[in-house]
């Protein structure tokens, strides 16, 4: 999430006084990535049916298995790092090689590792989880991040990864389930994961552990350096009007809920009208590129461009009945206009706009489905 602790984490290691400004916050961004068989907010490049999230974990007092035991992040992260880059490798995206990264530098930095340690769950810094080790060997992980939503504690399963060599030994479901005791005795609302669609054997633990899907988000890039392919067809691009923001708003919510926004928030006052918010961009040196597509003089959706440090960088509000060609015709122009940045993509809810994007030339990343259990508190 993701990328705002990646960056904290690089400036404590880079000396700067970060802990002090962190210690209290109350919310956190993670970074995610996709595993083989993990719980994810994003590890590998897109999200949903298999987790895997970057975190950093800390020990959780609890016991109950002798292989089982809490990460101990004073001796542990290095393993753990190694552990994660094995079984995600494959589908790790540049947020999830940099995680990583941050991950062996903080394991190597006693001023960090000292600190971290007297915070542990009262931050929601994601410095909780569990680990699984034989003969000395930790062959299994899985991490706990907390956050606070509509003032509810909730906790997100991330990392749950298992080496290759003991698999199928239910090892995962193990972690798992003490993940979710944990959660459970922190009387948190509900835990989420995400997991891979092309994962079914995860699913089918999760789904067994008591876990409802709730949504499904892929992710697409485009590609670099590609052929751009232009179509005429009905629909003209023009940049965004003012008075389309009131439908672009209400659009993007639909996109993008606020159910699943506790993770990443998703800021769009960058994108809305005015002089005062022109001032306030230009003064923190952000730009913004917004779209709009119309079939005559309807509005079909509005495409906006937000640059940041992770890949997604493209939000779309589309209205509910939108010609599929206006998306596509949209995501065309990005293309065009943005052909000098080197990373550009989207997330959006699975199958709904697929063929639009493959039209487009956007490369499907990957789907992530996203599963909730609400606990019993």
């Amino acid at each position: 999430m993701t990328s705002r602790w990646l960056d904290w984490i690089g400036l404590w290691i880079r000396g700067l006084d970060a802990p002090k400004r962190f210690a209290t916050a109350e919310r956190t961004t993670q970074v995610n990535q996709p595993c083989q068989f993990m719980p994810n907010i994003n590890l590998s490049g897109n999200h949903t049916i298999i987790v895997t999230m970057t975190s950093i974990t800390m020990p959780i007092r609890v016991e109950s298995h002798p292989h089982l035991r809490p990460l101990n992040i004073m001796r542990d992260l290095p393993a753990v790092a190694d552990l994660i880059e094995l079984c995600f490798s494959q589908t790790m995206d540049r947020d999830g090689q940099r995680y990583l990264e941050d991950m062996r530098r903080a394991g190597a930095d006693g001023r960090f590792l000292s600190w971290a340690a007297k915070v542990n769950d009262t931050t929601s810094l994601p410095l909780s989880g569990y680990i699984w080790e034989e003969n000395g060997v930790i062959v299994g992980n899985t991490s706990l991040v907390p956050f606070r939503h509509e003032k509810q504690r909730i906790y997100l399963i991330a990392n749950v990864g298992v080496h290759p060599d003991y698999r199928r030994k239910g090892i995962a479901r193990a972690l798992t389930e003490r993940a979710l005791d944990h959660a459970t005795q922190k009387k948190a609302r509900s835990v989420w994961l995400h997991v891979r669609a092309d994962n079914p054997g995860a699913i089918r633990m999760y789904t067994e552990l008591g876990f409802v899907e709730w949504a499904r988000r892929t992710s697409w890039t485009a590609p670099v350096n590609a052929p751009l392919v232009e179509h005429s067809n009905e629909i003209t691009v023009s940049p965004r009007h003012p008075s389309f923001w009131p439908l672009q708003k209400y659009w993007l919510e639909r996109t993008y809920p606020a159910q699943i926004d506790w993770h990443r928030p998703w800021n769009f006052s960058y994108l809305k009208p005015g002089l005062l918010n022109w001032i306030w961009r230009f003064m923190i040196d952000v730009e913004i590129k917004q779209w709009a597509a119309l079939k005559g003089n309807h509005l079909e959706a509005v495409l906006a461009y937000i640059p940041n440090n992770r890949e997604e960088t493209l939000f779309a509000a589309i209205n509910p009945q939108a010609d599929p060609a206006a998306i596509t015709t949209l995501l065309r122009q990005a293309r065009k206009d943005l052909a000098n940045r080197a990373h550009v993509s989207i997330e959006l809810p699975a199958g709904d706009y697929d063929l639009a994007l493959d039209a487009a030339g956007f490369i499907h990343q990957r789907t992530l489905i996203w599963m909730r259990q609400i606990t019993a508190t």
